[in-house]
């Protein structure tokens, strides 16, 4: 019967009983000459619904941390005092992060951050 102390590995080195180190690569960490890094890195797009004024405080601190955000405000828009307060906010956080603020359909708003502009043009597909 042997010990397993000096007994080859398939890797032709010899294994020690007492030590088993395995080593691991974290691929996350790791940056490859073809990758590119941007400073939109990290960032999310999430989506909100807001139903009053003060909801818009809660979607600032994720605009702050660099997010972008979609934000259905439906509920409000026939509130015009309620909505001006609103995208005078949001302007003033956009500008903050430098970022940009737009309307996108119905009753939608577009807030990104981090030097992203919003495109006013529609692509729009063929008949």
């Amino acid at each position: 019967m042997t010990s397993g102390i000096g007994k080859k590995t398939h890797f032709g080195r010899k294994a020690d009983a007492g030590s088993r180190s395995e080593q691991y690569i974290d691929l996350g960490t790791m940056v490859f000459d073809d990758e590119v890094m941007s400073s939109h890195s990290g960032s999310t797009i999430k989506v909100a619904e807001i139903y009053r004024y003060e909801d818009v405080k809660g979607l600032v601190k994720y605009l702050y941390e660099g997010h972008n955000i979609i934000i259905d405000y439906s509920s409000l828009s026939n509130d015009d005092t309620a909505m001006k307060r609103i995208t005078a906010e949001l302007v003033s956080v956009a500008e903050d992060t430098n970022g940009d603020l737009a309307g996108i359909g119905n009753n939608l708003l577009l807030v990104t951050t981090n030097g992203i502009r919003i495109d006013r043009s529609k692509i729009r597909g063929s008949y």
